[in-house]
């Protein structure tokens, strides 16, 4: 019997639904970055029970299994298709949202439960809690982010170490049968398993952390600690309007994150190229070849929204003394940095109050409206409310289509080109002023626009998101885009700027001789012996 013959009959019972090749490539196999990825099917996994059934007809059979959540790893991707016939497993429908502790703020979710419904859940049960997002947008999945150690601007800025319990399959075939859960968890008598899932580390050597940026195990659950929502709020921003001031502007950060931790969230430092491509449309989309923003053009259209060098934008949580205390220390230590704003302040209450007029007619006034229901955005953001207000940057060389957040965007859908670079870089001015002129001087030599933001998690790293954003449908333009990538990642570590996480085709570039991928070669082996489990996914391939 073929191996289609075998799967038909695990998802005969229902528990899976088989997609046959061609629609598993039109459904799952668009992505930001290249042609689509090509399978040999897709299985969406309707009951869990489904999950060991494949793995064990993956080992015998020697076929490939690809586990997705919710499939928007936009930019990124993690599917490798080689020569070996690869099935997709869609676990979007493992989607169960189970409560562990209300008052404790600790809550168990599937695979397929994105940051909208998460928030639902919250809203419609009462939780005083915030959702942890990210820019990813509300149809993203919070596990499988958490998986690939990604962070939000939210007050437990870790979402990886806000995960206290997960529980896996494992590929090997001896094992695959069985979930995998912590050793507290296996001693646990109880039968509410609480315990498991409030103490992160459990007994024993630590396994959970092999199941993050690998292709080690088919997690099903995960408990998170999510963050209570602060009784006072502010955000602040900071518009620094003289180049000169980068320096002092870093180490302000650097000290205000060091000296008010626990009261401040992460921090974003965004160029002034990154802002206007926020705020403005590209005047260059319509041009064949589109050639990056001139500097001219970049400081007109600053100008024309009074858009400054660099922004910083920060949030304070706490009691109301706590926030007036911090609003106090920054105007103190960043007055002479530029103009400070607070989302609390009259000016800007004034501001939000004369929007609601009908006044659209006013060109000038539909710039300032569209600012602020951006503002507006970022501070829902803040609060663990999830929306798309990042999400338009992916289209900003898509020919055909525009980012409009008043509809649902899908990037990859619809044809937007997008890979990240996203290294790592020590929390020093000079580091980071070398940083920018390395990253500014690389992309413009492939045509691609520089828009650079910092996110400053704690005092002494600091982390680069560096949007690489292309014409998909110019196979040239996309040709330079990933070779600029790799350019990035290339060069970049030879000046210590070392990425956190890789797009899977910059994966298999590197260099995998060293101690630590020989360590994850054994891991591989005696997890996964016939390599049936996402192959070439953070591995030694």
């Amino acid at each position: 019997m073929d191996i289609h013959n075998q799967l038909s009959l695990i998802c005969q019972t229902g528990i899976a639904r088989l997609i046959a090749s061609e629609e598993a490539v039109s459904q799952y196999g668009i992505n930001t970055f290249g042609k689509p990825q090509q399978f040999a099917g897709a299985i969406q996994i309707l009951q869990e029970s489904a999950i060991p059934q494949l793995l064990s007809l993956a080992n015998s059979a020697g076929v490939k299994l690809h586990p997705v959540s919710t499939n928007n790893n936009w930019g990124y991707g993690s599917i490798l298709v080689d020569k070996d016939p690869v099935y997709l497993l869609d676990l979007s429908a493992l989607n169960a949202i189970t409560p562990t502790n209300k008052e404790l703020g600790l809550i168990t979710i599937g695979p397929g439960v994105t940051q909208q419904q998460l928030h639902d859940y919250l809203v419609e049960n009462d939780w005083p809690h915030m959702v942890p997002v990210t820019g990813a947008g509300p149809s993203c999945s919070l596990l499988s982010n958490a998986l690939e150690r990604g962070y939000g601007i939210t007050p437990y800025t870790d979402h990886f170490y806000a995960c206290n319990a997960i529980k896996a399959y494992l590929p090997h075939p001896d094992l695959c049968e069985q979930k995998l859960s912590s050793a507290v968890s296996a001693l646990d008598q109880s039968g509410n398993d609480f315990i498991d899932k409030t103490f992160k580390w459990g007994l024993g050597p630590y396994i959970d952390g092999l199941f993050t940026q690998s292709n080690l195990g088919v997690v099903t659950e995960m408990t998170l600690r999510l963050a209570k929502k602060p009784s006072s709020f502010c955000a602040f921003y900071i518009q620094i309007f003289e180049g000169d001031n980068f320096a002092e502007a870093v180490s302000f950060i650097r000290d205000l994150l060091e000296s008010q931790s626990g009261m401040v969230g992460s921090i974003n430092l965004m160029d002034k190229r990154r802002l206007v491509s926020m705020t403005c449309d590209n005047p260059n989309v319509e041009n064949n070849p589109i050639e990056p923003l001139s500097d001219e053009q970049v400081n007109k259209l600053a100008d024309s929204k009074r858009l400054p060098e660099w922004m910083i934008v920060g949030s304070i949580y706490g009691e109301q003394p706590v926030v007036n205390f911090v609003k106090k220390y920054i105007k103190q230590k960043g007055k002479k940095l530029g103009r400070i704003l607070f989302s609390d302040s009259l000016l800007l209450k004034f501001a939000h109050q004369f929007v609601r007029l009908p006044l659209n007619f006013v060109p000038a006034f539909k710039d300032v409206k569209g600012q602020l229901t951006s503002l507006k955005e970022g501070i829902d953001i803040m609060l663990g409310e999830p929306n798309q207000v990042a999400l338009p940057l992916p289209y900003w060389r898509n020919k055909s289509a525009k980012g409009d957040k008043s509809r649902s965007l899908d990037p990859a859908s619809e044809n937007c080109g997008l890979l990240w670079y996203a290294p790592l870089i020590p929390m020093d001015p000079n580091s980071l002023k070398q940083f920018v002129s390395f990253v500014r001087s690389t992309m413009l030599k492939y045509k691609l626009d520089p828009l650079i933001t910092f996110t400053n998690l704690k005092h002494d790293c600091i982390d680069s998101t560096v949007p690489l954003v292309f014409d998909k449908s110019d196979s040239s333009e996309e040709t330079r885009a990933l070779n600029c990538l790799h350019e990035l990642i290339t060069e970049g570590c030879k000046n210590g700027f070392v990425p956190y996480r890789l797009p899977i085709h910059e994966q298999q570039q590197i260099d995998k001789s060293s101690a630590y991928w020989q360590t994850i070669k054994v891991l591989k082996n005696a997890m996964d012996p016939n390599n049936i489990l996402s192959p070439g996914k953070y591995d030694s391939q």
